[in-house]
């Protein structure tokens, strides 16, 4: 799926042939999605793209910067949340996204669907005339910008699990809610990895390090720049809020569990007088001096069993007003 679109003078025109949108005169934005083997190797022979750059698409090759000396290549990672093994299980999915900035021309390489670049390139068809009055470098930069904005969804996400699992913690002790505990602090951990070198590929746009990079432009690449220091920062805000939560999870489930021993100590110290008696009168010894007065008794039976009732009652009743059941 290769569009490329040629602006000047205020008028975008779409080209069927990637040579003739090289070589007509304006900017040029070549973009591709869902680019297949056959497409990138055309597009690497239309702007002479090195191959290594190339390879870093295929590969799985941390966010950063490179400048060559005809243009500059950004990689970043678009991502999105997948459903997982389980109904609440998520995993992060990412998927290269390749931005070269030429002197008169821009190419957005994406191995996924048609995602917001297309739309950026839709509204440049249109007529948007922040696109078509400006170079290669801004056109960069609004890409660079929907997927870093697509970051503050894949948050929006996580932090709708985070509040349902703070309400969970405090009442439940399923084995459940501390898997959705870890599989959030797992997402978490994936999407900083892939945030903060994305953080440093674009502080280097951010400084107009690279030489495509004019002025003017500088400033909308520190405001992507600056979010993504937000996004970093919400990031590790969740983590702490995630971590807070496993804590009052692991501690509801102590608490559980003292509980029930509480409960079962005392019954087992209600019972122990209780064997003691039997114990004692299970012995039936009769004769000789040291005769149980109480086997020949006509109301013995009957005797012993109301004391351990009331001994059981008395314990029973004692352990109540200590509020220990």
């Amino acid at each position: 799926m290769i569009s490329a679109l040629v602006y000047a003078d205020e008028k975008a025109v779409a080209y069927d042939d990637l040579t003739d949108a090289r070589q007509a005169a304006g900017t040029t934005w070549v973009h591709v999605a869902e680019a297949t083997d056959e497409e990138i190797r055309a597009v690497q022979s239309a702007f002479d793209l090195h191959p290594l750059a190339i390879e870093d698409m295929r590969g799985d090759v941390r966010a950063k910067t490179e400048e060559f000396r005809e243009y500059t290549f950004v990689l970043l990672k678009a991502i999105s949340l997948t459903p997982g093994e389980t109904t609440f299980e998520k995993e992060v999915a990412t998927r290269p996204v390749g931005i070269f900035i030429g002197r008169d021309w821009v190419v957005t390489l994406g191995t996924g669907p048609p995602g917001p670049i297309q739309r950026v390139m839709d509204a440049a068809e249109r007529g948007d005339e922040r696109l078509l009055q400006r170079g290669p470098d801004f056109t960069a930069s609004r890409a660079i910008d929907v997927i870093v904005d697509a970051y503050f969804d894949l948050l929006d996400e996580i932090e709708t699990d985070i509040e349902e699992i703070e309400e969970e913690v405090t009442v439940s002790t399923d084995s459940e809610t501390i898997e959705k505990i870890n599989d959030v602090r797992r997402d978490l951990l994936s999407f900083r990895k892939q945030v903060w070198p994305a953080r440093e590929a674009v502080g280097l746009l951010a400084r107009g390090d690279p030489r495509q990079v004019e002025p003017q432009t500088e400033k909308y690449f520190r405001d992507i720049y600056d979010h993504l220091v937000q996004i970093a920062d919400l990031t590790e805000t969740y983590r702490d809020l995630v971590s807070g939560a496993r804590d009052i999870y692991l501690n509801t489930v102590a608490q559980s569990t003292n509980e029930v021993m509480k409960v079962l100590t005392v019954v087992a110290t209600i019972f122990i007088p209780l064997t003691f008696v039997a114990g004692i009168y299970g012995m039936n010894f009769a004769g000789g001096p040291y005769n149980m007065p109480e086997l020949g008794w006509r109301y013995g039976y009957p005797a012993a069993m109301l004391g351990m009732v009331l001994m059981g009652a008395i314990m029973l009743l004692y352990f109540r007003r200590r509020d220990y059941l």
